[in-house]
């Protein structure tokens, strides 16, 4: 047996270890899922969904390619593993996979626009708990619900950083 160093990289999720924490992130996977579905190039948009969105399984719209759809959902599948932003989304779009319609892959474009945006967003634990002692160390697993772009939160919360590396 040997000793490989620091983990930097497993199963699609970029880790890095600071002095003062350690962050999570998918931006190569999400990157590539992008270049997979065909929108690397697009446009980002800055919700996964819209609002009071309505979506049905007796939709009237043209079929599309459930193999393609479902690869494409199954693909942001993996990503709620660090990115719970967009788990709501993921959810609602993963109950069309038997039969998808035109409007469920427009909703998938559009939760895949919302990752193009955000696509160096992650988690940071902390590595120390910095107020409150270590009653509070076990809430430091717990993810923050927070807009794109926060830095930090307090240390009884983990932050969802973007962008830092």
């Amino acid at each position: 047996m040997s000793d490989l160093g620091a983990l930097s990289y497993y199963l699609g999720i970029e880790v890095s270890q600071g002095k003062e924490e350690l962050t999570l992130g998918q931006s190569a996977y999400a990157s590539k899922l992008l270049e997979r579905s065909g929108m690397a190039e697009c446009k980002p948009c800055m919700t996964p969904m819209e609002e009071w969105l309505r979506l049905t399984k007796a939709s009237t719209t043209v079929k599309v390619d459930a193999t393609l759809y479902g690869s494409i959902v199954g693909g942001l599948r993996y990503l709620v593993h660090i990115r719970s932003d967009i788990a709501f989304a993921m959810g609602y779009v993963s109950r069309f996979m038997e039969d998808p319609r035109e409007d469920h892959r427009a909703t998938v474009k559009r939760l895949l626009r919302y990752v193009k945006g955000t696509v160096d967003q992650g988690i940071i634990f902390p590595k120390t708990v910095r107020e409150g002692g270590a009653e509070n160390a076990s809430c430091c697993g717990i993810v923050a619900a927070v807009e794109a772009g926060a830095e930090r939160l307090t240390c009884r919360t983990v932050a969802t950083c973007r962008g830092r590396r």
